[in-house]
């Protein structure tokens, strides 16, 4: 251990999909780097991280953190050599729905740690699906090999036992964003109800079909609400530029149909998430098919009707007892617009029924990193 106010340094390796310029990736990354700084705060360790990024000068400025290309054999190499350990996480990296890179990757940085001689953690991790059986093996051996293995869904802990992870070793826990606090100095402010002014209505849409019907949908969904009451509806672009162009499509869709006066408009945070957190505060409901706007708006306590078009979507809103009001498949307008309605109408009742549960997962959020922590300290005092 440190002595008087000099804490002992732990370097961190922290494997992800950053740099993407993705909100809700970035979202993950910052929650996590404050996690292990409070975490090691309250134990007596300074962790220093060192991130893998797409964009590592833009990592770099954006957290105030060492980070190195994702992609090139030496940085690797050099970054978990001269490491403590590796961190693989958050977010769904074990996967094979966006290709068959993805897991040889995120295995393969683990794998190299491991035989490098470094503990790995995985940390509240998203499992699946992986629909080609030659990759559970992968899965399987850097796995059972980490020191600490964390998933954010029960779904996600029966797909590691199903392939051989041992049921004890695996925690689940909720999404590391659930913790991610406002930026400093910032209030939520509820921008519609306080001040008479029509509420605001989040709208944070992905590309997704490709014939574009799941957008035609939403777009008829939000035409519909605007019929029933006046509504202000503020399209957040989670991943730019595709959300900034899907959420433009729509809006032209919108254009001329709303009613009650409504109005359609784009924000604008730019790449860090916490100033897409303040955006999130400041509506008084969301339609979410981002994960990650889901969980902003239920770390804010904003009332929110999910539109799946993944597992994952469902497997989150599971967890507060809420149900997605519609998928990529199907979205019936007056069935959302009645229950847009009965949200805005009674925000409170809406916070007071899942607040235990949002209140439960925020406090939850925190464990990997303690885990993570304690270990480093214990392996001190060795």
């Amino acid at each position: 251990m440190g002595t008087g106010n000099h804490p002992q340094v732990r370097r961190l390796v922290i494997s992800g999909y950053y740099g993407f310029r993705n909100s809700g990736d970035e979202a993950v990354l910052r929650s996590i780097l404050l996690a292990l700084e409070e975490q090691g705060s309250a134990q007596g360790i300074k962790i220093q991280p060192i991130v893998l990024s797409a964009d590592p000068a833009l990592t770099s400025s954006m957290y105030g953190v060492e980070s190195v290309r994702r992609m090139h054999p030496a940085d690797l190499w050099n970054a978990i050599k001269s490491s403590d350990g590796l961190i693989s996480g958050g977010g769904s990296l074990l996967q094979d729905a966006t290709g068959t890179k993805t897991i040889p990757y995120y295995t393969g940085v683990m794998k190299l740690a491991q035989l490098l001689g470094k503990p790995t953690f995985a940390y509240a991790q998203g499992i699946g699906p992986v629909n080609r059986r030659w990759m559970d093996p992968m899965i399987k051996g850097v796995m059972r090999k980490s020191a600490y293995v964390s998933v954010r869904d029960a779904e996600s802990a029966a797909l590691l036992e199903r392939i051989g992870v041992q049921a004890d070793k695996i925690d689940i826990v909720p999404d590391p964003v659930m913790g991610l606090p406002l930026p400093t100095g910032s209030h939520a402010s509820t921008a519609g109800q306080a001040d008479s002014q029509p509420p605001v209505v989040g709208v944070s849409l992905r590309h997704w079909r490709s014939d574009g019907a799941d957008m035609a949908r939403a777009a008829e969904a939000l035409v519909a609400l605007s019929k029933r009451m006046p509504v202000r509806l503020r399209f957040l672009p989670f991943h730019t530029p595709s959300d900034t162009q899907t959420s433009e499509q729509v809006m032209e869709w919108l254009r001329g149909r709303l009613g009650n006066g409504s109005t359609a408009e784009l924000a604008a945070p730019g790449d860090d998430p916490q100033q897409m957190l303040l955006e999130v505060s400041r509506c008084d409901a969301l339609l979410g098919m981002r994960l990650h706007a889901l969980i902003y708006a239920a770390g804010q306590m904003v009332p929110m009707l999910g539109l799946s078009y993944d597992p994952k979507i469902d497997q989150f809103l599971n967890r507060l007892g809420l149900k997605a009001i519609g998928s990529t498949e199907q979205l019936d307008p007056e069935s959302f617009a009645e229950a847009a309605s009965l949200l805005l109408a009674d925000k409170a009742g809406w916070q007071a029924k899942h607040g235990p549960a949002i209140d439960l997962l925020r406090q939850q959020s925190q464990k990997p990193a303690q885990q993570i922590v304690g270990y480093l300290r214990q392996t001190l005092s060795r």
